[in-house]
């Protein structure tokens, strides 16, 4: 496995961890149910998990840092946003 790979993988993890976290915060904000902000954390982290794997296996690089910069944007977004 080609160590960009894994470079890309852990920013990317890195990155979504706090991303999954505001998503959660924002769901509860809106809904107040904590059954339904469960539901959007596995959703998030199952979506995280999945470009991840794809990422360690299949993508191409152009995609992989495309996914990895986009993914860094919008927690930038979101952390300055609340």
């Amino acid at each position: 496995m080609e160590t960009w790979r894994i470079v890309a993988t852990v920013a990317l993890a890195v990155a979504g961890l706090p991303l999954t976290l505001a998503i959660m915060a924002k769901s509860r904000d809106r809904v107040n149910d904590s059954g339904r902000v469960a539901i959007v954390g596995t959703v998030t982290a199952t979506a995280l998990v999945v470009v991840a794997v794809l990422t360690l296996t299949v993508l191409p690089g152009v995609v992989t840092w495309s996914l990895v910069a986009a993914v860094v944007a919008a927690v930038g977004v979101m952390m300055l946003a609340s």
